[in-house]
């Protein structure tokens, strides 16, 4: 298993590929070559943890066997940064922690990561310095239900209040644009597109250090089987939403999220694609300023559930005050 300390060295890279390009292995290190043979890209393998591989390229299959040998992954995406595949350095190996995932029926741990979702969700409107009405009554009311999923009886009625929270949280989170509600993957607006953007992003990561462990990825806690669902990634991404959230809202205020980036097909709002680098920068910024606490997020809830802990021993992560 990685360490902390192994981890914190490790580098994440993102390339966009052109038509033609092509990556591939050499003395020890990943390389991206242009169709003229020309090198775009190098590191490494002994420096990375995982490389985002955003569009349509070549990869040979020594790249995947020294993925696996060096520990490093590799998440592909398509052009509309919709993840299909992160291969590399899973341990599915750790049947002992399969077994736990597979025998575990309790509703505690989606109570936990519920209350760490929505207790983050309002000190993110609490960030902000002269408070509306609206969103003083937001934070006071979105508290409230914290208590409340402990008294939960089952799935449905956590994700309820789950459901109430982030209605409430979106509303006054991006009370700077015209806001028509959260629908995912709909990307009837640009910020819902940039949030699927950052999201997508979010989740690769998470997803990599929940393989880097063994763990199922598929078998949630929270959000429960469901046909090609990575259900245990859709659960751990929770408590960390927020941080894309207030980089998107950060980056409308600096007028670095445009119009005139995006094009309208059939309803929907895509980035063009001579943008994409642009986006990826200040989107990924706030998973690199945290990555060592999702890290160490990912290891102690890996640590947790291994020793069947009670669920007060598993971690939580504080947006900050």
């Amino acid at each position: 298993m990685i360490s902390a300390l192994d981890f914190k060295k490790k580098q994440i890279v993102f390339v966009l590929f052109n038509e033609g390009e092509k990556m591939s292995f050499s003395n020890d290190n990943i390389v991206i070559k242009t169709p003229d043979n020309k090198i775009k890209f190098q590191c490494s393998c002994y420096r990375l943890f995982m490389v985002y591989a955003v569009g349509n390229c070549s990869i040979t299959s020594v790249v995947i066997s020294k993925a696996k040998k060096f520990g490093f992954f590799i998440a592909f995406m398509t052009s509309g940064f919709r993840l299909y595949s992160v291969i590399g350095a899973e341990k599915d190996s750790n049947t002992l922690l399969k077994i736990n995932q597979y025998t575990y029926d309790g509703i505690e741990l989606a109570k936990h990561i519920t209350k760490n979702k929505i207790t983050n969700q309002w000190k993110t409107i609490g960030f902000v310095r002269d408070k509306s009405d609206s969103q003083v009554e937001a934070i006071k009311t979105i508290k409230q239900y914290v208590p409340k999923v402990d008294e939960c009886k089952n799935l449905n009625e956590i994700m309820a209040y789950e459901g109430l929270s982030a209605k409430l949280y979106f509303k006054n989170h991006f009370n700077n644009v015209l806001w028509q509600g959260r629908q995912p993957r709909v990307k009837r607006d640009i910020t819902n597109s940039v949030l699927d953007i950052g999201y997508t992003l979010l989740f690769a990561f998470i997803d990599s250090l929940l393989s880097a462990y063994g763990f199922d990825t598929y078998k949630g806690v929270m959000h429960r089987q469901f046909y090609m669902r990575k259900s245990l990634v859709c659960d751990l991404v929770e408590p960390f939403r927020p941080l894309i959230d207030i980089q998107v809202k950060k980056s409308i205020n600096l007028k670095q999220i445009k119009e005139d980036d995006f094009l309208l097909i059939k309803g929907q709002y895509r980035l063009k694609w001579n943008c994409s680098a642009k986006y990826v920068q200040f989107l990924m910024k706030p998973i690199m300023e945290e990555k060592d606490s999702i890290f160490l997020y990912i290891q102690s809830y890996y640590r947790a559930f291994m020793k069947k802990s009670e669920v007060d021993k598993f971690p939580v992560f504080d947006i900050g005050e």
